[in-house]
């Protein structure tokens, strides 16, 4: 096992983190003072910023402007966005437009992918279903009508859905075939409710009722879904290690700051065998991260299909995230909810990112079907 980054893939993690250095992540009000959203769009700026550093299209080919890069790559810009919780839509985007570009034909790809990696065009995914537990695939139907595709049903906390241009829905057909219907924001037959996060950014839940999609928009190639989900789940880990990553970096400062007894507590050993526990549990999340995303990125054939890597990275990030935050605000005290200082941020932050994932005992199951249809030798 190599997880010897090119370097390429370094040269974005450098890039990103050249971008993320002077972002503040207490740069909106606090969701812990706030009733409903903690601002009405995403950070303009650094979406710009990041245009201009190249890092929209990283996954896109040359000829759409963009580096033809790979998910690891992704992976590492998604992981320095998170230490500094940047709000802007650069999984989803970066996502939706990678699958454009894998499985969608020449006239959609010519109509969405350099403007989306310039930025001139944001991308969402609505990947949550109608409750958040049930494959996303299920909560819309897909019928076809001549030229078009009749869209019925209900997505709830697409991310980002209220800003975005376009809403990639997954939908099935009459039989049980996947679809990805490239959905306008704005259109007959759409409509989006207000919804909040934990960490306090804007969801929506989207409304299909009719909706008349042209056909040139919706992708029905074998496998598009399925490949989109495992790329937007594997990014989902690598924010829950940046995040992971900074809050323990967070507690480390200051339990070397903080005195009891004359001492620093980091000398106590029962502060130190939490971190170190924690440390473990950062450790263990990075591994299967990256043997996620190679396998995402390569295709190449393993034990278990791809969703078995996949799942069992979302077992130690579901998990991961949110051991590392509850020992953090434990050994920070009553300074870990201070709203003037950042860790309740990326608590409520690390909250989403586990609730985006799920239950680890609901993955586990899953990987013991694949374990069970695909027996190791």
């Amino acid at each position: 096992m190599d997880f010897t980054f090119t370097e390429e893939q370094q040269a974005a993690a450098e890039a990103a983190r050249g971008v993320f250095a002077g972002v503040a992540p207490d740069a909106v009000p606090s969701p812990a003072l706030v009733a409903g959203a903690v601002a009405d769009d995403f950070d303009r700026a650094l979406w710009a910023t990041l245009a201009e550093a190249d890092l929209l299209s990283l996954l896109l080919d040359a000829r759409y402007g963009g580096a033809g890069l790979d998910a690891i790559a992704l992976c590492q810009v998604l992981r320095e966005s998170a230490k500094v919780l940047a709000r802007v839509p650069l999984l989803e985007s970066s996502a939706a437009a990678a699958a454009v570009q894998a499985y969608g034909d020449e006239e959609l790809r010519s109509a969405l992918l350099a403007p989306a990696g310039r930025g001139d065009r944001v991308l969402t995914v609505a990947s949550s279903g109608r409750t958040g537990h049930d494959g996303a695939e299920l909560a819309v139907t897909a019928r076809r009508d001549g030229d078009a595709w009749i869209l019925d049903g209900v997505q709830t906390a697409v991310p980002w859905a209220q800003v975005a241009d376009h809403i990639l829905v997954p939908a099935h057909t009459a039989t049980d075939r996947s679809v990805l219907a490239v959905v306008p924001r704005v259109h007959e037959g759409v409509g989006l409710g207000e919804q909040f996060s934990t960490n306090g950014e804007r969801l929506g839940e989207l409304r299909l009722e009719s909706a008349r999609i042209a056909a040139r928009d919706v992708i029905d190639a074998d496998g598009a879904w399925e490949w989109l989900r495992e790329l937007l789940t594997t990014g989902t880990c690598a924010l829950a290690l940046g995040l992971g990553e900074r809050v323990l970096r967070m507690t480390s400062e200051y339990t070397g700051k903080r005195e009891q007894f004359g001492f620093p507590v980091a000398t106590f050993q029962a502060v130190a065998v939490q971190a170190a526990d924690r440390y473990i549990d950062l450790r263990a999340m990075e591994a299967t991260l990256w043997q996620a995303a190679w396998r995402v990125t390569s295709g190449a054939p393993g034990a278990l299909p791809v969703a078995g890597d996949v799942a069992v990275a979302k077992i130690w990030a579901s998990e991961g995230v949110r051991r590392i935050v509850q020992t953090a605000q434990h050994l920070h005290g009553g300074f870990g909810a201070d709203v003037e200082y950042p860790l309740h941020r990326y608590h409520a932050w690390a909250k989403h990112l586990e609730l985006s994932l799920g239950p680890a005992a609901a993955h586990e199951e899953a990987l013991g079907d694949l374990l069970a249809a695909h027996p190791l030798s």
